[in-house]
């Protein structure tokens, strides 16, 4: 491994650097080491709490895009999210394994993730006691490659180790967030949040099997996907998109992506 020198040294300023500011840098920088990445952002996940952004290394611009935005509403719709609390062994995953059948054909892809300019994300998924801490390396120009890819799962024990060192305390620090928003049924925060998002804006409220549709769709679910889900057949889950299209007086995906998150925005006032 031609990288094994520089890992080490990149490894041990990680080590040397725990509990310190310059902690997240120095892992993200010791990981870069392994595969060259342009950017990086840590999140913590704890249930259905918005995400608490622990480091990022974008300029000011992008900062916007990929961590404010993100935590006002999108990070509901992000495949890590979703997929951060299926396990509790750490993990290497690529966002692109994670996806739904039509990730990237779908609006939070299309109206957001291109946004963000990225060619590919990998995540180290690392549970936390009670939360998730996901690491992102991201790539504008190429993909990681298989044997990158493989690479980069070698220091995955390491990686882990040092995030519940340094990052023990963090399901603490979700205590000042905001609570999550109530849901019907026991159902999910997205869930939750879609049924009191439409409220707000004084139409006919949905259905739960039409809440069910809308999640779905906005997570980036063909309507076939959907069906296998739910146990109905595509044709029935076109019949409810239309009906939810026509409650909400709107005509296509994109429609019902923007009005979702513009009605996040005044929810949050």
């Amino acid at each position: 491994m031609s990288w094994s020198k520089d890992w080490i040294e990149g490894s041990a300023r990680a080590v040397a650097a725990l509990h310190s500011p310059a902690f997240p840098q120095a892992l993200v920088d010791a990981i870069r080491q392994v595969a060259p990445f342009e950017h990086s952002v840590t999140f913590a996940y704890l249930e259905d709490r918005p995400p608490l952004a622990l480091h990022s290394e974008f300029p000011e611009w992008k900062h916007k895009v990929m961590v404010e935005d993100y935590q006002a509403g999108p990070y509901l719709l992000d495949p890590f999210y979703l997929h951060c609390t299926e396990s509790t062994e750490p993990r290497l995953v690529r966002l692109r394994d994670l996806a739904p059948d039509r990730f990237y054909q779908g609006e939070y892809f299309r109206n957001y993730y291109v946004q963000t300019e990225l060619a590919e994300e990998i995540g180290f998924m690392v549970d936390v006691g009670a939360a998730r801490v996901v690491i992102s390396a991201m790539r504008t120009s190429r993909v990681f490659s298989a044997r990158e890819f493989r690479d980069m799962a070698t220091i995955l024990p390491f990686v882990a180790a040092v995030v519940r060192h340094h990052w023990a305390d963090v399901a603490d620090r979700f205590a000042n967030a905001p609570a999550p928003a109530p849901t019907p049924d026991g159902g999910t925060r997205l869930a939750g949040l879609i049924d009191t998002a439409f409220r707000s804006f004084g139409q006919n409220l949905l259905t739960p099997r039409e809440v069910e549709i809308v999640e779905f769709t906005l997570k980036g679910h063909s309507a076939e996907a959907t069906g296998i889900a739910l146990g109905i057949s595509p044709g029935t889950v076109r019949i409810h998109r239309r009906n939810i299209y026509g409650k909400l007086r709107i005509g296509s995906q994109g429609e019902l992506f923007s009005r979702f998150i513009a009605a996040l925005s005044e929810m949050e006032r």
